[in-house]
């Protein structure tokens, strides 16, 4: 009963782990989908996209056998700490980030020069939080199956 949250700033791999997890035949949920998250307007008028709280307390309260990984990075997720076994911090140098972004083609975030403007504020100024605050922290420039293999490793599966 192993849960796994695997957080990192956009280009990180999260997605792309989370779904090699999920063909491994674990449970994984990339939480980046309505049906996980949601915009919230701020006093100061901007959206943040965060977790929906009820929807992510119930995943984490049904889960009952073998690993849950759940991938993401929110401002709210921090609530969430203590749910979980361990939060892995993925990251990778800002050029693998943004040369990741240009090319993928499940997510348009990041295209524009503003968004790619505010990754690279995000990693100044966020992945600082989340790597005070994560149990784990693991270079995405490695190739992806070795990220897996760690991952896996955390929630005991030998491969």
């Amino acid at each position: 009963m192993v849960k796994i949250l695997i957080t990192g700033m956009s280009g990180t791999g999260k997605s792309t782990a989370s779904e090699m997890l999920a063909a491994r035949g674990h449970r994984a949920v990339d939480t980046d989908t309505d049906r996980w998250s949601r915009w919230e307007t701020l006093p100061d008028g901007t959206a943040d996209w965060v977790w929906q709280e009820p929807a992510i307390s119930e995943l984490l309260a049904g889960h009952r056998e073998g690993a849950l990984f759940v991938a993401g990075c929110k401002s709210n997720q921090g609530r969430f700490y203590p749910h979980f076994d361990h939060v892995v911090l993925l990251s990778a140098p800002a050029e693998i980030m943004l040369a990741r972004i240009a090319t993928r083609t499940n997510n348009p975030f990041g295209k524009r020069p503003e968004e790619r403007a505010a990754i690279l504020r995000d990693l100044a100024d966020v992945e600082p939080l989340l790597r005070a605050t994560c149990t784990m922290e693991i270079d995405t420039s490695v190739p992806i199956d070795e990220v897996v293999r760690r991952l896996e490793g955390l929630a005991g599966v030998v491969s």
